[in-house]
């Protein structure tokens, strides 16, 4: 079997991942098993679906629903009960909106939950409220608009360069790349139809007018400055007392998943995070994404008021941010925790898991 399901041991610590199913559950649940403090952990999987991968690298697995559904927060506080679990971690961003606004309600029952209040995942969750806050901060952004009508998207992609330069547009509240396009007049060459895969992410504004046409309200969108440098992503831990921040160069990304990711310590990435979590209200294990603009200054893409998918990158940092976090909730977190960080390489890489009958393998 892939997993030996111990049932034995009532002190491990009862842990439950949600939407277990997610890309980064394996990387998640490899920063609980090898914390620091070498505490044996029980995991609990729960996911909308039923025959996902995750179920199988868990102890146990439940099938929940939707997190929209009013039973959502009776079923996980049933499940939490019946496992004896002490903390939810959330996985996916739709978990994370419900769980800030009734995570109360399993307090009430014991249990923990690693999210920040509902004030802060919704500034979080809102590239055009998180641009404002930190241009509050002065802290570096790209040039933005917010356009509420085909006059608004047109004006402001004129107004930040096209068609001589290229524009992004994507929706305010989105997710996963969810929405995202480039802008560029002559988005494919011959060369690059005839070397590159389709990506889907650029199209002319045309093209992209003809599409928002169809529908029967005007959405809004984010327009914003193209930045056409290198992406980062901090992995970062708040807490009362400690604060961690990991930057990480995105060298290889796929449909907005990270496949090779290299440590990288930037003073300027870790302080604007840490500041702008302070300032926004965020805690635990969250994580914020920036790109570099035409004279190499990084500005801000994007939060993830939640675990980030390769964020077990800072396990092999030195700062496991995820088992802080865990620490943090349950009240024994250290003060001022000495980290010792150290430069490495993170590559993803296919891999599956075979099942037949009760067997299950990891392929």
């Amino acid at each position: 079997m892939l997993i030996a399901r111990d049932e034995s041991g009532a002190d491990r610590l009862a842990l439950l991942i949600t939407g277990v199913g997610a890309p980064g559950t394996r990387g998640t649940i490899y920063a609980l098993r090898q914390n620091c403090e070498r505490r044996p952990v029980r995991i609990i999987g729960v996911d909308v679906k039923p025959e996902i991968a995750g179920r199988y690298l868990v102890e146990s697995f439940y099938t929940v629903p939707n997190p929209e559904c009013p039973a959502y927060i009776d079923e996980l506080a049933s499940i939490c009960a019946r496992e004896g679990v002490e903390i939810i971690l959330p996985q996916t961003s739709r978990e994370v909106n419900v769980l800030s606004k009734y995570k109360h309600i399993l307090a009430q029952k014991g249990v923990g939950t690693m999210v920040s209040d509902w004030p802060a995942i919704e500034i979080a969750n809102n590239k055009w409220r998180l641009m404002q806050n930190f241009e509050k901060l002065g802290l570096p952004i790209p040039a933005y608009f917010l356009a509420r009508s085909e006059r608004e998207l047109t004006d402001a992609a004129v107004a930040l360069g096209y068609p001589g330069q290229p524009v992004v547009v994507k929706p305010p509240l989105s997710n996963g790349m969810r929405g995202v396009r480039i802008l560029k007049e002559e988005a494919w060459s011959v060369e690059r139809f005839l070397t590159e895969k389709p990506s889907g992410f650029e199209i002319c504004l045309n093209d992209l007018l003809k599409i928002l046409r169809r529908g029967e309200a005007w959405p809004e969108l984010l327009v914003t400055e193209y930045l056409p440098g290198p992406e980062y992503s901090v992995d970062a831990f708040v807490g009362t007392d400690t604060q961690v921040a990991i930057p990480r160069l995105r060298r290889s990304i796929r449909s907005g998943i990270t496949f090779e990711s290299e440590l990288d310590f930037r003073e300027d990435l870790r302080a604007y995070t840490i500041r702008a979590a302070r300032h926004i209200g965020l805690r635990y294990a969250i994580g914020f994404q920036f790109k570099v603009d035409r004279v190499g200054v990084p500005k801000l893409l994007e939060c993830n008021p939640r675990i980030q998918g390769t964020m077990v990158a800072s396990v092999f940092s030195g700062a496991n941010v995820i088992w802080l976090a865990v620490r943090e909730l349950r009240g024994d977190c250290p003060r001022d925790a000495p980290i010792h960080v150290k430069q490495g390489l993170f590559l993803r890489f296919w891999g599956g898991i075979g099942i037949s009958g009760g067997y299950c393998e990891e392929i």
